[in-house]
């Protein structure tokens, strides 16, 4: 008999949560256009949230995506020297040769941009051209197509060859190029190697890592006049002890200075980790401004709470008068503001997700060939969904709590 009491007392239960909820529905649905308005500000801030913490996930992904063609796991080296005193290239492989744990390889990095390529009457402007050593090809994680790399007896030599990428490649040789000649600036090179394309769309070529040259370093100093490189890579064993290898070689180099003011030293790493730095801040903003909307939706779901009430006083009366307890219309009432607020903040997400559907059809137009897309994430949607039920709570309260603490005798003589 005691189980059977507990069995029905828990049916009574459940089928009270299920009337409750049925009247709550009832009411929203009953009032079609001021429900809708009063669950604007819900539905615009839940919106707003998911948009613009998609915005920052695609903002975040397309950031590691660029470092990662950069290399994550490279050191950048910029060298001026101080006083008289200079770092020669084999004082940059000996700092490698001494850091075997934490340096695997390094090369050169001269910038001979200035020498513009052309080939027959075409300039391409936008292309980069770096000299380098044997080294640099296979440690920037690019592939051989055609030919051969830059040998060591090239560089020994100084010889006026280079490698190219696919954009030059195709463009101006229509896939020969090994054997051609292309000029840089007044110089002439023979192009003894081209590099696999990194980049599928042959559209977004030109100005990337498939628009470059490379020529044996030494060459590029002696058309330069420099008398030694200024800018070397050194590629990290492992990216994860990044600060520890910047620190081996700023040592290194500080040996042979004896000064701090002749080099600089940063990883992609770095610098990928103090922009997602910067970017998470201005989310939090955007997201915090974007909340502002919650807070209006929930102020406005207060108001109609306390119409709501005011408009059904004899009906509270009645309800109390024939026995309803006062937790029975709080519930009521509360489960109505709730209810709203979670259409409203379901309303959003399906608002949210058309809205990052447009914008990436639009985003492209506007970031110059940036990869970037507006991505929902699950937790931005549960979040988003959870405070607004939370608000449509917290701001039902205090008119489910008038209702529930009217007087029946008043409530029934009200007009």
């Amino acid at each position: 008999r005691a189980a059977h009491h507990v069995r029905r007392t828990g049916t009574g239960g459940n089928q009270m949560i299920l009337e409750t909820f049925r009247q709550a529905l009832q009411n929203v649905w009953s009032n079609k256009l001021r429900t809708f308005l009063t669950m604007l500000g819900i539905i615009i801030g839940v919106m707003a949230v998911i948009v613009i913490v998609g915005l920052g996930n695609g903002m975040t992904r397309s950031m590691r995506d660029s470092f990662s063609a950069m290399g994550t796991s490279t050191l950048s080296i910029q060298i001026w020297g101080y006083g008289s005193r200079t770092a020669t290239v084999d004082d940059l492989y000996d700092l490698v040769k001494k850091n075997p744990e934490l340096l695997s390889s390094i090369s050169p990095q001269l910038d001979f941009s200035d020498n513009t390529p052309k080939v027959g009457t075409t300039t391409y402007r936008y292309s980069e051209m770096y000299g380098v050593d044997e080294n640099y090809i296979e440690m920037k994680g690019y592939t051989l197509a055609k030919g051969r790399n830059i040998q060591y007896m090239d560089i020994a030599d100084n010889k006026q060859i280079c490698v190219i990428g696919d954009y030059i490649n195709r463009t101006a040789y229509g896939g020969n190029a090994v054997g051609q000649t292309i000029k840089l600036g007044p110089y002439k090179f023979r192009i003894v190697g081209v590099l696999k394309a990194k980049i599928s769309n042959p559209d977004q070529q030109e100005g990337s890592d498939d628009d470059s040259v490379y020529l044996p370093y030494t060459t590029a100093m002696r058309l330069s006049n420099e008398s030694s490189p200024d800018s070397y890579s050194a590629i990290m064993v492992d990216e994860s002890q990044a600060n520890e290898a910047k620190a081996a070689v700023e040592q290194g180099l500080y040996d042979i200075f004896k000064s701090d003011n002749a080099y600089y030293v940063y990883s992609a790493s770095e610098w990928l980790e103090e922009m997602n730095k910067m970017i998470n801040m201005v989310i939090v903003i955007l997201t915090g401004i974007a909340s502002i909307s919650l807070l209006v939706g929930g102020i406005g779901i207060m108001n109609i709470m306390l119409v709501s009430v005011t408009e059904r006083t004899r009906e509270i009366g009645i309800r109390k008068a024939m026995g309803a307890k006062e937790k029975t219309i709080l519930a009521q009432f509360v489960t109505e503001a709730a209810t709203t607020s979670a259409l409203g903040g379901t309303l959003g997400i399906v608002l949210g997700y058309i809205v990052s559907a447009i914008a990436n059809q639009v985003l492209p137009m506007f970031t110059d060939g940036m990869n970037i897309t507006v991505s929902p994430s699950f937790n931005s949607i549960v979040a988003a969904f959870g405070i607004s039920v939370f608000i449509g709570v917290l701001f039902g309260y205090l008119p489910a709590k008038r209702a529930a603490r009217l007087n029946p005798i008043d409530a029934l003589r009200y007009d």
